[in-house]
């Protein structure tokens, strides 16, 4: 009877102990793939550098390979696009949230099911709910189907120079937008200084941080509910006329203001207030590369009539649908462990913004990064499709792109501006087959 019972208990033990000897790993599952190279494209942004310092710790437990490309923004679109129509050589796809309805309906790209659903590649840590729904359906999903992680994540905020505000008898920063330009803007833009910069270079940043920006704090936006351009409205005209006025507490030349100018303005100390990414904090409160880091602070971006509507970006990693099925799943491996819970404290803390809710919950980290808690607000309830997501904004963007800097060089109207952009953009939509229903009509 002893002995039975003691094969009993060898018996329960092992059934105990066998889920744990069979517990998935990272290891395990990059056994078969090692050896693999896996080509990709990255911005030279903080997030990216982030993922490349932590890089070796995944190439050493897997024996995968990464081969990066490193480009400009201005270029990343256009050499991914011209790769996946030659089948070329990219085995992951760095998805703006306004590309990937184009590399979804041109079947560049694998929906994530076909890894999830793989027992022998799928994390069970993966914990797709944790990911903040705003910012996954954003940047990874289209027509209800997930192709993509997020990977490198923004949100717009207010980053100011709290010393230049004291001096100048504020105590807090701008609430509003009216404020900002109003009350902030006199008193801040005097002996060579200005209040804000709004980085409006003519490429996406004009269409996206610039233009976009300023439509829908005041109730504006591109498209009405029947797809028709609605930027000759009330709301949006005085949208637009408020980015014009604002630009008189703005450095000159503020047209050729890129990203990374703005930031730098800021950071030298001859802006008092910028609205940028997220992912610019660290370059801002990094005594190496901000003269004016003790005074950095952050807020949400100011309200504008219609409430606060943060400017909203970023991009996911997806799977190319070129790739062979090794590269495949060493590249799921990859954006899996990339973007995971486990490793979005280290993401965070070499620069990058995870898009995991769980880690702005770790006590401590939202006093330690002051763009926490504004982060987290403008995720729960920023503008879902900040721009329109469709496959033809790259398209659209470039009209806005033209039209918008001749709006702010003075060189058309406000009114006329929009209108131009209006029926170039309606053209646009009607030759893709939205006016006669061969598309839904959806932003």
């Amino acid at each position: 009877m002893k002995l039975k019972l003691k094969a009993s208990a060898l018996a329960l033990a092992a059934a105990l102990a066998a889920p744990q000897a069979q517990a998935w790993s990272l290891e395990e599952a990059a056994k078969p793939y090692a050896g693999t190279v896996v080509d990709v494209v990255f911005l030279d942004r903080p997030g990216y550098n982030a993922i490349k310092e932590m890089l070796p710790e995944f190439e050493a437990a897997t024996g995968i390979k990464l081969n990066i490309t490193t480009m400009p923004y201005e270029n990343a679109l256009g050499e991914q696009v011209r790769d996946f129509v030659a089948g070329g050589d990219l085995d992951l796809a760095l998805i703006d949230l306004v590309w990937i309805g184009n590399f979804a309906e041109n079947g560049w790209i694998v929906p994530i099911e076909e890894f999830t659903s793989n027992p022998d590649l799928a994390d069970p840590e993966l914990d797709i709910d944790d990911f903040f729904p705003l910012v996954l359906n954003a940047f990874g999903a289209w027509n209800g189907v997930v192709y993509g992680l997020p990977f490198d994540n923004y949100s717009g905020l207010l980053f100011y120079n709290r010393c230049m505000l004291e001096e100048a008898g504020f105590d807090r920063p701008p609430e509003t937008w009216a404020e900002l330009k109003d009350v902030y803007g006199p008193a801040l833009t005097k002996n060579g200084k200005y209040a804000f910069a709004l980085q409006s270079k003519r490429n996406e940043t004009q269409s996206a941080d610039s233009f976009a920006r300023m439509l829908w704090p005041f109730g504006g936006s591109f498209l009405n509910a029947e797809f028709r351009s609605n930027l000759n409205s009330p709301e949006s005209q005085a949208g637009l006329q408020f980015r014009q006025d604002l630009m008189a507490y703005m450095p000159p030349g503020i047209v050729a203001y890129d990203h990374a100018e703005t930031v730098n303005a800021l950071a030298q100390g001859d802006v008092a207030m910028i609205t940028e990414w997220s992912a610019f904090y660290t370059t801002l409160v990094s005594p190496e590369t901000s003269k004016v880091a003790d005074c950095i602070e952050v807020a949400p971006e100011p309200k504008g009539p219609a409430g606060r509507k943060p400017a909203l970006g970023g991009f996911s990693l997806a799977v190319a649908s070129q790739a062979d099925d090794a590269e495949k799943a060493a590249g799921w491996l990859f954006i899996q462990w990339a973007t995971s819970k486990a490793n979005a404290e280290t993401y965070l803390r070499k620069g990058g913004v995870p898009a995991r809710q769980s880690v702005y919950q770790i006590p401590g980290i939202a006093e330690e990064f002051k763009f926490v808690p504004a982060l987290v607000e403008s995720w729960k309830e920023g503008v879902p499709e900040f721009r329109p997501r469709f496959a033809e904004w790259p398209t659209i963007s470039e009209i806005v792109q033209e039209w918008g800097t001749k709006m702010m060089l003075g060189e058309v109207s406000i009114e006329e501006g929009a209108r131009e952009i209006g029926t170039r953009m309606e053209a646009v939509l009607e030759e893709a087959g939205y006016y006669s229903g061969e598309k839904p009509l959806a932003q």
